[in-house]
C-alpha cells in the first residue's frame, strides 16, 4: 500500500474547467505532480500561471490518436509512467430526444467520451504495465448506471465506459487496477446545461474535490473492476 502522503505522478484529462480543473488544483496543492490536458488555451494558461513546473499543462485533442500518442510520449519520456491516470474529459449533448440529436452532436459525444478514453489508455497503459503498478480511473456517471430522457447519447457513452473499464480490469496484470468511478452530481457547466438553475443545489467542483482527492488516492488493485462512487 502506498503511503497516503507520498507524492504521486498523476495524469488527468479535461483540466481546464469543472471537476478536472478542481481535481488538478487540489492534487497539485497536496504535493502531487500533475500533468493535465485540455483544449481550452485560456484554461491551460491559468493553470500554468498558478501551478508551474514540475506540473505540465498541454493542449491535446483527445479524439486525435496521433496527438494523444505524442503527448503520452513526451510525458513518459520525461516523467515515467503515472501512478494514477484519470480519464475525466467528457462532453454532453444539448438536451433533446434521441431522434432530434444531430449526427454531429451524437458523434462528438462518442468520440470524446469513449474513443478519447480508449486513445489515452492505448498510449499510457503499456508503460504502467511495464512499471508493474498504477490505477486507471475512468469517470462514469449516475447516467452510466441509470438513464434519463434527452441525454441518451451521454447515457450510452457512460454505460460504455462502465463496460470498457470492467473489461480492461480483466485484461490488466496483477498490481494494476482499472476502476469505473461515478463522480456524483456536481454543479458544473455540464450539469447546468441539463439542470439549469437547479444545479446550484449541488456541491461545487471545489467542494467535491475535497472528497475526491482522498478517494482517488486510496484506490488500488483491490478495487479493480468495481463500479464505485464518490460521496
Amino acid at each position: 500500500m502506498r503511503n497516503a502522503t507520498e507524492s504521486r505522478r498523476i495524469v488527468i484529462t479535461g483540466v481546464s474547467r469543472g471537476c478536472g480543473r478542481a481535481l488538478a488544483e487540489a492534487l497539485a496543492r497536496a504535493g502531487h505532480v500533475v500533468a493535465g490536458c485540455a483544449t481550452s488555451a485560456a484554461g491551460l494558461e491559468e493553470l500554468r500561471r498558478d501551478f508551474g513546473l514540475p506540473h505540465r499543462w498541454e493542449p491535446v485533442e483527445l479524439t486525435d490518436d496521433a496527438a494523444v500518442a505524442a503527448w503520452a510520449e513526451r510525458l513518459l519520456r520525461d516523467s515515467g509512467a503515472p501512478d494514477l491516470l484519470v480519464n475525466n474529459a467528457a462532453v454532453i449533448n444539448p438536451n433533446a430526444r434521441l431522434w432530434e440529436v444531430s449526427a454531429a452532436d451524437f458523434g462528438r459525444v462518442m468520440d470524446v467520451n469513449l474513443k478519447g478514453v480508449a486513445n489515452v489508455i492505448r498510449h499510457f497503459v503499456p508503460a504502467m504495465i511495464a512499471a508493474g503498478r498504477g490505477v486507471v480511473v475512468n469517470f462514469s456517471s449516475g447516467w452510466g448506471r441509470s438513464t434519463s430522457p434527452e441525454v441518451a447519447p451521454y447515457c450510452a457513452s457512460k454505460w460504455g465506459i462502465e463496460g470498457l473499464t470492467q473489461a480492461l480490469a480483466q485484461e490488466l496484470p496483477s498490481g494494476l487496477a482499472a476502476v469505473p468511478v461515478n463522480p456524483g452530481i456536481i454543479n458544473t457547466d455540464m450539469l447546468r446545461s441539463c439542470f439549469g438553475e437547479s444545479a446550484r443545489a449541488y456541491p461545487t467542483a471545489a467542494e467535491w474535490a475535497r472528497l475526491a482527492v482522498p478517494f482517488l488516492l486510496g484506490l488500488g488493485p483491490q478495487d479493480s473492476g468495481q463500479p464505485l462512487s464518490i460521496g
